[in-house]
């Protein structure tokens, strides 16, 4: 993309979401320099302004720059990382021989029957790689709040919401669209181009009969308010209203 008669790199960055009713929606979209935590926390602020509430789950890879926003704009919000991107940041600290032993058994910590299960597991495949692979072991625990979240939600769920994959697919499709282009005479260009396709997926969601998570579901994650029920009142004695009348 061209900025002032040079050629530079701009990312184009994408918030989805999935609603009350457990349909995905696109939340938005920008263009600019997504290695600062200025322009994540101007982006965020920017959908909460639009009226995005009641998050309670966030999925990201572990972008300083991201997670400090999330924590500044998107206060009292889980936040979920990224299962894949931690599996590249733990076997880039083994060797390529050992690399599908350490994923296997990082692995467990994800097919666990229910939630409680999940954080003992990884107490567990933290100790036993501590022997051999400390600094993979020191990553984990230190990872755990953040690596488990997904625990905390119906096990239904677990599959969506452990990994930023489902954005993935649609960040490839904005490249694939993009790429035609090759370089952008100015921001808005690419962002025009970005938004195109976003509105395409967005409507596609919105028009399916196909709820990414199923109505019973969330309705888990949002119950109704506890019922309050009016105390009966009880109907005055003979003696009750003897003496009612006896003070009036």
């Amino acid at each position: 993309m061209r900025i002032n008669q040079r050629v530079v790199s701009q990312a184009v960055v994408i918030a989805t979401g999935v609603s009350s009713d457990g349909k995905r929606e696109v939340l938005g979209c920008a263009v600019g320099d997504s290695e600062t935590e200025a322009f994540w926390t101007e982006f965020l602020r920017n959908l909460r302004d639009r009226g995005l509430g009641s998050v309670q789950l966030v999925i990201s890879d572990a972008h300083r720059g991201l997670t400090n926003a999330i924590t500044t704009v998107l206060q009292a919000t889980a936040g979920q990382r990224c299962r894949v991107h931690f599996m590249r940041n733990a076997l880039a600290k083994v060797t390529k021989g050992h690399a599908e032993m350490v994923a296997a058994t990082i692995r467990t910590i994800f097919a666990q029957p229910h939630g409680a299960k999940v954080g003992e597991q990884l107490d567990n495949v933290a100790q036993m790689l501590r022997g051999e692979f400390p600094a993979v072991a020191d990553l984990l625990l230190d990872a755990k709040a953040d690596l488990t979240a997904f625990a905390d939600f119906p096990m239904t769920h677990w599959q969506k919401i452990w990994s930023t994959n489902p954005l993935e697919r649609l960040n490839r499709e904005v490249k694939r669209r993009t790429d035609v282009v090759g370089i952008f005479p100015n921001t808005a260009a690419l962002l025009r181009l970005s938004a195109c396709v976003l509105i395409e997926a967005h409507a596609e969601w919105q028009d399916s009969d196909r709820r990414y998570l199923s109505e019973g579901s969330m309705r888990l994650l949002t119950p109704p308010p506890p019922t309050v029920l009016e105390a009966k009142k009880a109907t005055p004695t003979k003696t009750s209203r003897r003496r009612i009348a006896a003070t009036a």
